[in-house]
């Protein structure tokens, strides 16, 4: 970065699709951003997990396992 070139920071409005809005530093005036950390899914804990259900049962049936062969090995 050059020397004689310093940056501009200043506060910074931020306003989000879904209407929140909250400032932080920055060298541009306002900014506008789809998700925050408001509506985002993963901060609300409205994600949902992967299910992982029946996938031992799809790989037992694929490979041709039984729950009375897995049961016998161990």
């Amino acid at each position: 970065m050059a020397k004689n070139n310093p940056a501009n920071y200043r506060p910074c409005k931020v306003t989000c699709a879904c209407g929140a809005t909250f400032e932080v530093i920055s060298n541009k005036d306002e900014v506008s951003v789809e998700v925050c950390s408001n509506c985002h899914p993963f901060y609300t804990g409205k994600q949902g997990r992967a299910s992982k259900a029946g996938q031992v049962e799809k790989f037992n049936k694929k490979y041709g396992f039984n729950q009375k062969d897995t049961k016998e090995a161990a």
